[in-house]
């Protein structure tokens, strides 16, 4: 019998630590498969399915008028839309570099009567594309936005700037 050298889920030979599972099971081409791995196969095949892809990350925000300024001045973006919903006391509206049918978007969540919140230590940063990193954090400081550490040299290859947005969440710049 064989064994199986990788995870199909993540394409590596790493398990996440939690899932309890060990590489050193038998392959699936090698023998029926279980209730358990055909549901894993069955998973894995939905989540390579072409017609899945990001369409926004939600953030919120205690003042919705300075962030879309920040989101479409300062870094360039558009707004895409915004809609009051009076029931739910809160307004959404969604920013981008282009339409939302294009690529992820980023929506901003503002709740009636919340200025603030506690960021936490799960967050980590949303991360864009930039051509010269130097010019984009210029750009960034010019119009009053906080360059927080950047540029510099990250892994010996790679250019990367941190900017923070009205409500201290990270944008991580990465010059390709």
């Amino acid at each position: 019998m064989s064994w199986c050298t990788s995870w199909p889920i993540f394409g590596s030979s790493t398990i996440p630590p939690a899932s309890g599972l060990s590489l050193r099971k038998p392959c699936p081409i090698t023998r029926r498969r279980s209730g358990r791995s055909r549901r894993v196969a069955r998973a894995t095949t939905v989540f390579r399915r072409k017609s899945m892809k990001i369409l926004h990350t939600m953030i919120r925000v205690g003042d919705l008028d300075k962030s879309i300024a920040f989101y479409t001045d300062v870094l360039g973006m558009k707004l895409l839309r915004r809609k009051d919903y009076p029931d739910g006391k809160y307004t959404l509206a969604f920013v981008g570099y282009g339409e939302e049918s294009e690529g992820a978007v980023i929506e901003l969540t503002f709740n009636w009567g919340v200025s603030n919140y506690d960021l936490g230590t799960g967050y980590g940063h949303i991360a864009i594309q930039v051509d010269d990193i130097r010019k984009t954090c210029g750009a960034v400081a010019a119009k009053g936005g906080k360059v927080a550490y950047g540029p510099a040299l990250h892994g010996g290859a790679t250019w990367i700037a941190f900017v923070e947005d009205p409500d201290g969440y990270k944008i991580e710049f990465v010059e390709r």
